[in-house]
């Protein structure tokens, strides 16, 4: 306990013990804000209360996960960008579980069609479907054995007139560039580093609009919203154009001004002026229902009512479906989409080459600001007044078809529940942290580096493993049951008391490793001394 009979600002002057603690966990790389679960070992039958890494990809929630996934990230780019052999996805083989559950899933689906066919209620069916379904999944399996059940909407796929043409090559089934040789025999296998912004909404200085009235915030607010739909018509017409399976790593960030931007890496090059001309011709039509002109608003808002759905308040007539109102939209000739989403003309095409300090530079540039939160840029009055309309303009506009933003524009959204309230969306889309682009923040396609996250991780700890001369046994993925520790569980420690365990633990890997790595190298291990601070 502080001493109370010193000066009061001596005493304000002495730094908090339990932020001490905290700073002294960020530095031993410990994760601040750990998940408690249950943990049931199987072998043995004991129950365990354990520590799991919150995971956390910003620096402002947890800077230790936060560096972990950085660098996870940087060797995801690193390993994907100059692959020289064609990756090979394969599916494992079917157990006999999976063949079995298969089989007991199409007798499930024939007896619920033949008591559907006989009048009778397919209720408890449709459940044990719904269950085996699921059971399905844990199997190991992905996707549902039906597929999509539900008609794709459509529409014309004729570009539109003002979107230039581009050329279409026949599509070589892989996913690496071409090689160039030199004149000495030298093999040279280029990239490319590629960035991509959207267009002005308003004269802006040092990231301010100059003139906030005349700053177009709702085209902005749209096309944050929409960006992600874009990046992916990015990626279809690369390819088409490209003729083979373009492979990329993308993050997203905000430019000063606020607006999106995308930065990819591309394995392959293509002619600078044709990866412009691509990134000219691309747009994203929003085919939604018109949400210009407001219909209720203030306390004149539509009314739920059980079985029916939300209601006029005025007319008491039911407000047209989701559904309802794209079928709408389909018959009406004169429709026209909601929004259209175009890059900027800065575009930035960079050629890189293996081995080379710009592949480093780029890759550290990809991740720079994967682990920063927004709020850590704003140091000035006028960026925060910036960062309060771009949310206000974001507050009543739509972000997906379930936002309850539609009850403002007479729309009942896709799903609509009981409890909806325009403007009280609770999507990430509209979260001062977003700013409207609430899809991943890193893009990579599925070829990229022919791994998983969770494979690069294994990778780490092999690496780390071999280093220190000690075996590499995988655990057994079915050994241990998880499950969540309820708030207020007498068998969880206070976080502090966690945090110093954690600090502890990493103080004894730190005497440990350097003994380790020198019986690894055949040496005499290092005596490990310790003095009092």
């Amino acid at each position: 306990m502080t001493d109370r009979s010193l000066p009061r600002a001596l005493r304000q002057a002495m730094p908090q013990a339990r932020e001490v603690a905290v700073e002294v966990a960020k530095q031993y790389g410990v994760c601040i804000r750990p998940v408690p679960l249950k943990r049931l070992d199987v072998d043995t039958g004991r129950w365990e209360v354990v520590d799991v890494p919150c995971g956390a990809t910003l620096d402002a929630k947890c800077p230790s996960c936060a560096k972990r996934n950085w660098q996870l990230r940087m060797a995801q780019c690193r390993e994907g960008w100059h692959l020289d052999q064609e990756p090979a996805i394969t599916p494992d083989d079917p157990t006999e579980e999976q063949r079995w559950l298969v089989e007991f899933r199409a007798d499930l689906q024939a007896r619920r069609d033949q008591a559907e066919a006989l009048g009778e209620d397919t209720a408890d069916w449709d459940a044990a479907i719904e269950g085996v379904d699921a059971e399905i999944n844990e199997a190991g399996m992905r996707g549902n054995v039906l597929g999509r059940t539900v008609p794709k909407r459509t529409r014309s796929t004729r570009r539109r007139q003002d979107a230039p043409n581009l050329p279409k090559r026949k599509m070589a089934n892989t996913t690496l560039g071409r090689t160039f040789q030199s004149s000495d025999g030298k093999v040279y296998r280029p990239s490319l580093f590629v960035t991509l912004t959207l267009p002005s909404y308003g004269k802006v200085r040092n990231g301010v609009p100059v003139d906030p009235e005349n700053y177009d915030y709702t085209r902005a607010a749209r096309d944050a919203l929409h960006f992600s739909k874009l990046v992916d018509r990015f990626v279809q017409n690369l390819r088409r154009v490209a003729g083979y399976d373009v492979q990329y790593f993308a993050t997203v960030e905000p430019q000063k001004r606020l607006a999106p931007h995308l930065h990819m890496a591309i394995r392959g090059t293509l002619p600078r002026a044709e990866v412009k001309q691509i990134a000219a011709a691309t747009y994203h039509q929003v085919w939604w229902p018109p949400a210009d002109t407001v219909v209720f608003e203030g306390a004149r808002l539509p009314v739920w009512e059980d079985g029916t759905g939300y209601l006029n308040p005025s007319t008491g007539e039911v407000l047209p479906t989701w559904d309802q109102a794209l079928d709408q939209l389909d018959t009406d000739e004169n429709a026209k989409p909601l929004h259209v989403i175009r890059f900027g003309d800065q575009i930035d095409v960079k050629g890189v080459l293996a081995g080379t300090p710009d592949t480093d530079q780029c890759i550290r540039y990809l991740s720079k600001y994967l682990t920063k939160s927004l709020g850590e840029a704003l140091d000035s009055q006028a960026q925060r007044d910036h960062i309060a309309r771009v949310v206000e303009a974001l507050r009543y506009e739509p972000c997906s078809p379930t936002c309850p933003n539609w009850l403002r524009y007479g729309i009942q959204p896709k799903g609509a529940k009981a409890g909806m309230t325009p403007g009280q969306c609770r999507s990430k889309a509209h979260k001062p942290d977003h700013l409207g682009y609430a899809g991943r923040r890193v893009l990579v396609s599925r070829k990229w580096s022919n791994k998983t996250l969770a494979e690069h991780k294994q990778d780490r700890r092999t690496w780390v493993l071999e280093a220190l001369g000690q075996p590499n046994e995988l655990t057994d993925p079915h050994r241990y049951i998880w499950k969540p520790v309820p708030a207020g569980d007498a068998n969880v420690s206070p976080l502090a008391v966690r945090l110093l365990r954690s600090v502890a633990e990493r103080q004894r890997w730190r005497i440990h490793l350097p003994q380790l790595q020198a019986q690894a190298d055949g040496q005499d291990p290092p005596v490990m001394e310790r003095t009092a601070a």
